[in-house]
Order: structure tokens, then C-alpha cells, then sequence
């Protein structure tokens, strides 16, 4: 698996298709839930199979399923933190628009680095319908708050 979920994959409700077990989808979204601190690029698919966990079905599981098998083939992917590194703080922001086939909504996030270090992210549902790219960029400039970051005396 080269990507935690495949470019052409959408989940939505999925009505129609079988139910699986509540209890054990939700294990399995809490043990990925627990590695994204130090695997942030799966992140955004994980918290998009949460959204699931009260009605569950088997295209929910198949997504989660990729995810671990993603996992199983990257390894060597994660967080490093080097002590060697400037201490400049530098910060993106992203977004979609439209991305989420059910209400339309985009999604925006965000990334603040320490030099090299990733030390905060964020992705989520913007709260209002964008009616175009730039309105969604902006809204995910504006509206994202970091995370309280380290202060300089504690580094």
C-alpha cells in the first residue's frame, strides 16, 4: 500500500451495505486513533473513518483495513525530532473545497514546524459552505488556531 487510502475512494453513510460488529470497529479506530501521534499521515483518514463508528459497514472496514496494511508497509515513516535544528517556527495551511460529499463542506488544515520538527497539526471540517477555492483557503488561514506550542524558555 503506497497510500493510506486510495484517490478514488469516498465514504459516505453507505446505507445499503452490511453492517459489521460496533465494538470491534471501534477497537480498531482507537489503535489507529493512538498511532497518528507519531504517524500524522494518516491523520486525516482516520478521523474520516471515526465519523462512522455509530453504524459502521463494510466499506468503513475495508478503508480501516487499508490503513493497517499501510502501516504494515511503511515502517520507516513517522515523526523525527532533531536536536540539532534551528528554532525558527514556520506554519501552512491547506484546503479543500467541497470536500466532504455529504454537506459540501471543505476541510482545511494546518501544519506548524520547529526548525524541522513537526510539533503541531490540526484537519477538520470547515464550519460554514464555501462557494469557492480561495474562499476556502482563506477561511482555513483565518480560522485555524495552532495548538499551544512549546514557549522558548521551555526548549
Amino acid at each position: 500500500m503506497t497510500t493510506p487510502m486510495s484517490t478514488n475512494t469516498a465514504l459516505d453513510a453507505d446505507e445499503d451495505r452490511e453492517a459489521v460488529d460496533q465494538k470491534k470497529f471501534r477497537e480498531m479506530i482507537g489503535s489507529l486513533l493512538y498511532l497518528t501521534a507519531t504517524r500524522p499521515d494518516i491523520q486525516f483518514v482516520v478521523c474520516l473513518c471515526a465519523r462512522y463508528q455509530a453504524s459502521p459497514k463494510t466499506s468503513h472496514r475495508q478503508a480501516v483495513k487499508r490503513i493497517f496494511k499501510y502501516q504494515k508497509f511503511t515502517p520507516e515513516l513517522g515523526l523525527w525530532y532533531s536536536s540539532g535544528s534551528s528554532l525558527s517556527l514556520r506554519g501552512f495551511s491547506d484546503a479543500d473545497h467541497a470536500g466532504c460529499r455529504i454537506d459540501r463542506k471543505s476541510t482545511s488544515g494546518t501544519c506548524q514546524l520547529l526548525g524541522t520538527s513537526l510539533v503541531s497539526w490540526s484537519s477538520r471540517n470547515q464550519a460554514s459552505v464555501s462557494l469557492s477555492t480561495t474562499k476556502a483557503e482563506y477561511i482555513a488561514l483565518v480560522h485555524h488556531k495552532p495548538a499551544s506550542l512549546p514557549q522558548a524558555s521551555q526548549i
